[in-house]
C-alpha cells in the first residue's frame, strides 16, 4: 500500500513527478479517487494557499504547487467521470474583452482546481457572448472575471449585462479580480464576490457556491 501521505507533501512542495507516481500506485492498489483528492490533495492545496497568505509561499511555490495537483488530477479525472462523482463546482473563467493579461487568471484556475472544481479556461480578451456559451454549455454554477487594464475594467459590467440579457445571470455566481479591481466596483457591478489574490478566491468560490 502506498504511503498516502507522501502525495499530500508531494503537491505541498509542488513536486509533479512524485505526485503522479503516487497517484498511480494509489490507483494501482485500489484506492478510492475521491479519498485521495479530498483527504489529501485538496488538504494540501488548502495548506499551499495560507502559506501563501502569510507570505511563507509566493508566486513561483503556488504554481509548482498547482502543477503537480493537476498532473494527479488528470489521472483521476477519468474515473471520476465514470463513477459520476461531482466537482465542487463548475467555473468558467477567463480574461475580460479588450484585456490579453493572463498571468492571474492562470493562477487563479490553477488554484480553483487545486481546490476540486471543474474549470474552463476561455484563456484572455473573451467577448461576453464566449462566457454565455460556455456557461450553458458546461452548467456552470461561478463565472471568474479577470482585468488588469483600467481601460477594460467596464468590460466586466458589459458581460455581468450580458449574461443578465442571456437568461443565465440567476444560474451563476459572478467573481471579478485583477489589480485596478476593487471591492467597491464589484458591487457597483453587479458581482456576487472579489478577491485579491489566488488562494482567497477558492475560499470565495466555495462560500458561493454554498449560497446556491
Amino acid at each position: 500500500m502506498p504511503e498516502l501521505q507522501k502525495l499530500y507533501d508531494a503537491v505541498l512542495n509542488g513536486d509533479q513527478k512524485t505526485a503522479v507516481a503516487i497517484t498511480q500506485e494509489a490507483l494501482a492498489a485500489g484506492v478510492d479517487p475521491m479519498e485521495l483528492i479530498t483527504n489529501y490533495m485538496v488538504p494540501a492545496m488548502d495548506k499551499v494557499g495560507s502559506l501563501f497568505e502569510c507570505e511563507e509561499y509566493f508566486v513561483p511555490e503556488l504554481l509548482l504547487s498547482a502543477r503537480a495537483m493537476k498532473g494527479s488530477l488528470e489521472l483521476l479525472r477519468p474515473l471520476l467521470a465514470a463513477a459520476g462523482a461531482q466537482p465542487a463546482g463548475r467555473v468558467v473563467i477567463g480574461t475580460v474583452k479588450g484585456d490579453l493579461h493572463d498571468i492571474g487568471k492562470n493562477l487563479v484556475a490553477s488554484m480553483l482546481e487545486g481546490g476540486g472544481f471543474e474549470v474552463m479556461d476561455l484563456g484572455a480578451d473573451v467577448p461576453p457572448e464566449k462566457f454565455i456559451e460556455a456557461v450553458r454549455a458546461r452548467n456552470a454554477n461561478i463565472v471568474c472575471l479577470s482585468a488588469l487594464l483600467t481601460v477594460t475594467m467596464p468590460a466586466m459590467r458589459t458581460t455581468i449585462d450580458a449574461l443578465k440579457t442571456a437568461g443565465v445571470r440567476e444560474q451563476v455566481k459572478v467573481m471579478v479580480g485583477g489589480a485596478p479591481v476593487t471591492p467597491q466596483f464589484a458591487d457597483e457591478i453587479g458581482a456576487d464576490g472579489y478577491s485579491d489574490n489566488a488562494s482567497a478566491a477558492v475560499g470565495l468560490a466555495r462560500k458561493l457556491v454554498k449560497q446556491g
